[in-house]
């Protein structure tokens, strides 16, 4: 555009994703508070006398300083121009594999319920931010906290699964019958060929999940959590075009959430 002038503009955001570009520059994609997801380029991060590269990794919540137009207008990357870290979650999990890998799955279900760049995403935002925290506290199950992530992600984006109603008729009431291309739980009427038929504390964990009941939750023994990780995996994927990559990383075989990686940590998550 003709005459245009690159603003500078604050927020902040959480790390999703940091990429190489050329041999001292990284491309940050963020989850923004005010402009949605955008990439930026963070220019001389990758040398060692760069002032805040290290608090560009991963999962952190930063404060920037952003030079381009934050209505779109103009080039597409913005540039990094200052950052503070505020809380650099990443560092109090990099070397556990479970929470590394969970938030791993966390921040690519961030990008991928969020396809048109600076759109705003407030309550995205805000539920990636908390899990996030979640997982550097270690206040609860990294397998529960993803699940949970999902389940609230899918609610915004509109996909939430029927869990006390019928997903096709409405009848109220606890079903015993999910069926994912259905839309969750179904009746005895309504439910198609090969519908799973999860334990009723299956769809007691999801519901508190979905609502953010961490008494049940925890309380919950670890077949039923692997039930409830299998069925909202399922459901998500359904609703995504490909499936995402990071999912299979988590171990979603055991009620810890213990991970594998094909690399370390410090590679498998940094330079995508």
């Amino acid at each position: 555009m003709a005459g245009y002038r690159r603003q500078l503009y604050r927020d902040d955001a959480v790390v999703l994703r940091v990429q190489k570009l050329g041999e001292s520059d990284r491309i940050i994609t963020l989850l923004t508070r005010r402009h949605g997801r955008l990439r930026a380029v963070a220019r001389g991060v990758r040398r060692t006398t760069s002032r805040f590269g290290a608090r560009l990794e991963p999962f952190g919540h930063v404060d920037l300083q952003l030079a381009g137009n934050p209505d779109g207008q103009g080039s597409g990357l913005h540039t990094i121009s200052q950052v503070e870290g505020i809380d650099l979650f990443g560092k109090r999990f990099l070397a556990d594999y479970p929470r590394y890998t969970t938030a791993s799955a966390i921040a690519e279900t961030a990008e991928r319920l969020t396809p048109v760049e600076r759109e705003p995403a407030l309550r995205l935002f805000l539920l990636t931010l908390g899990a996030v925290r979640a997982l550097a506290d270690g206040t609860h199950d990294s397998t529960l906290v993803l699940d949970a992530y999902l389940l609230r992600g899918m609610a915004l984006a509109g996909w939430a699964p029927a869990l006390r109603a019928c997903a096709v008729c409405g009848t109220p009431g606890q079903h015993r019958a999910f069926s994912v291309p259905a839309g969750g739980a179904v009746c005895p009427d309504c439910r198609p060929p090969g519908s799973a038929h999860p334990a009723p504390a299956t769809f007691d964990l999801m519901s508190a999940l979905a609502t953010g009941d961490w008494r049940v939750a925890d309380a919950t023994e670890t077949a039923v959590r692997r039930e409830c990780s299998g069925l909202v995996a399922a459901h998500l994927q359904w609703h995504l075009e490909r499936g995402l990559r990071s999912l299979p990383l988590v171990d979603r075989d055991s009620g810890v959430g213990r991970a594998r990686l094909t690399r370390p940590p410090s590679e498998a998550g940094s330079d995508g």
